[in-house]
């Protein structure tokens, strides 16, 4: 979640640019720059580490631009060196960039063949030399942007400023946000309208698609087929972009929308895109010889340690065994040696997996913990540290958290199969492509919304709810069933497909909705079987699966929520966005309080 910043300025800049990149710090990063027009020529300032190494190169050597983008990074493709900062550029444009560009390599071929230089080992290169290459061609910048974005596959939000252009910025988004602030006789550009609270009260998010040609005097916005759209102005107190919602109703909304963003940044940090590799931090064990693994957790983190419990068995070949943190810590579960403890928890205080991790110690185990808060006392306490990397999280019940925790164990698993010798280098790979396109998939997924949102008013009226899923899908189903408890107070159960005919079918009438997570995969038939035993009962089917598995379950649904096709390794994360949006827009139309649902707390701290 690198932060982007611009800005079109009555006099210098830079110190505003550095003072709003300041606001995005909580988003984490390991480099930061900035450009500027100096006498209408780009000027380009970067450095790594933190915000206080670029201040102190601007305060050798100033930058008196009155238009500038500014940007901090955190690494995807390359490492975090000053080469590898942002803004990238050619000879007359400079870029910014969050985000993943999944075709950069046939891209970068390209360009290669028709001359270019590659100076960065980024991705974001690639899309200033292509927009430099059709600025010499004769472009102007917004036919040459508007030429470039349809070549871009991923998700991504991009600033761009241009050579001999002070009156002008472009800005782009797809599956990455990007808010605009209108001032007098300025204009600016944020990730973040926190980052702009400082400057303005007047806010323009731009939709999905979006892009938009920015001056002093306002802004023209146009859609993805490049119609000129307008969005609305919405009129932010700067207190309120403190703890800013964005255009969503709910912290909830905003942090399932973040989800492609933070998913990318999550995978920045533990894939070499480039090499197609994973790449952990250094262990204080072999990989190779862990002989087991045990996962502790509770509640939503619960469920994604579930889901690894496939992807270490698939991909390691290793016995894993997974329990809840408050069974796990009275049990006296033996741990056999050789073996590691992975503890999951959002905040790093969960009261009971911290217990466990302490257990789990005394038995000499190698703990591992998968958190959001790197400074926490699990996190302090753990021998090794895989942080996920999702930024703040203000919902009670957790979005992002859960996606970024997938993201981390899948990145933690396919490095254990490598080590252990069960996966290829080309499976490595094969897996890695698959992760690298999750932002881009999210954000098809999250095109579904509004269809979900007409599905929610019919399922605000039920009193209960069954999941079912196989494999991977089964947690998904349990967290699916979680979700709605959560914050609608809706009854509901997850269930593996296989166990409905062993007790849960007795439920089932034609009041019953049926939540079906079923991609089409290697047990899709064994799924349908179970499909068409709630159809026999007038069970009433919600299928969330993929354009193949609609086409060929010949069952009768209430509806079908389609997807895009994709790897099914990476399935529960993207299935994990209808999955919550069904929760979400259930809640608000029964009028709870989502964001902070009656007798829950985001953390529990206590026993």
């Amino acid at each position: 979640m690198c932060g982007i910043v611009g800005i079109l300025g009555k006099g210098p800049v830079a110190e505003d640019v550095i003072d709003a990149l300041k606001r995005l710090e909580y988003r984490g990063y390991d480099s930061a720059g900035i450009a500027t027009l100096e006498n209408g020529h780009l000027a380009i300032c970067r450095a790594e580490g933190k915000l206080r190494n670029l201040d102190q190169k601007l305060a050798r050597h100033p930058l008196k631009g009155h238009s500038a983008i500014g940007h901090t990074r955190w690494a995807t493709h390359g490492k975090p060196t000053e080469r590898n900062a942002h803004p990238h550029s050619g000879k007359k444009v400079a870029v910014v960039h969050n985000g993943i560009i999944e075709n950069f390599r046939e891209l970068k071929e390209e360009l290669i063949a028709g001359g270019a230089h590659f100076l960065s080992e980024t991705d974001t290169e690639v899309v200033a030399l292509l927009v430099d290459r059709e600025l010499r061609a004769g472009r102007t910048p917004a036919e040459a942007v508007g030429a470039v974005l349809p070549r871009l596959k991923g998700a991504f939000a991009l600033a761009f400023l241009f050579d001999g252009e002070d009156d002008l910025l472009i800005a782009a988004r797809k599956g990455s946000p990007l808010a605009i602030g209108l001032g007098t006789g300025s204009t600016y550009l944020g990730s973040d309208a926190i980052a702009l609270g400082e400057f303005t009260d007047e806010i323009v998010y731009l939709e999905e698609g979006d892009w938009a040609i920015l001056t002093r005097e306002g802004v023209e916005i146009r859609d993805v087929d490049g119609a000129v759209v307008t969005r609305p102005v919405i009129k932010v107190p700067a207190a309120a972009l403190m703890v800013d919602k964005g255009n969503h109703r709910h912290f909830m909304a905003k942090e399932i929308y973040e989800q492609p963003e933070a998913i990318g940044h999550t995978f920045g940090h533990y894939l070499d895109l480039g090499a197609e590799t994973v790449t952990l931090p250094d262990l204080p064990f072999d990989l190779a010889e862990v002989a087991n693994i045990s996962i502790t957790a509770c509640g939503t983190a619960l469920y994604a340690g579930a889901v690894a419990e496939y992807w270490f068995e698939r991909f390691a070949r290793i016995p894993v065994s997974i329990d809840i943190a408050s069974e796990f810590r009275y049990r006296e579960t033996p741990l056999p040696k050789g073996g590691i403890t992975i503890v999951i928890s959002q905040s790093g205080e969960t009261a009971d997996t911290l217990a466990s991790l302490r257990y789990a110690k005394e038995q000499g185990q190698k703990v591992v913990a998968v958190v959001n808060v790197p400074t926490s006392t699990i996190a302090r306490e753990a021998d090794l540290v895989l942080p996920i990397l999702a930024g703040v999280e203000i919902g009670v019940a957790s979005t992002k958290a859960f996606t970024c925790q997938l993201a981390t164990l899948a990145s933690f698993a396919v490095a254990t199969g490598r080590a252990k010798g069960v996966l290829s280098q080309e499976d490595e790979h094969r897996l890695v492509r698959a992760l690298i396109e999750v932002p881009r998939l999210m954000t098809e997924a999250l095109k579904l919304s509004p269809e979900i949102e007409l599905l929610a008013r019919s399922l605000s009226k039920a009193q209960d709810v069954l999941y079912l899923g196989r494999g991977t899908n089964y947690p998904l189903a349990l967290e699916g069933a979680l979700k709605l408890k959560e914050i609608s107070y809706i009854h509901a159960e997850g269930y593996a497909a296989g166990e409905l005919k062993h007790g849960p079918i007795a439920l089932i009438d034609e009041k019953m909705p049926v939540v079906v997570i079923a991609p089409y995969d290697r047990v899709f038939d064994k799924t349908v079987s179970n499909m068409e035993e709630v159809a026999a009962r007038g069970g009433r089917i919600i299928l969330v699966t993929d354009p193949k598995g609609a086409e060929l379950a010949h069952v009768a649904a209430m509806q079908k929520l389609i997807l895009p096709e994709m790897s099914a390794t990476v399935a529960p994360l993207v299935y994990s966005i209808p999955v919550q949006l069904i929760a979400y827009h259930t809640a608000v139309i029964m009028g709870t309080d989502v964001d902070q649902p009656r007798n829950l707390a985001k953390s529990v701290t206590v026993e």
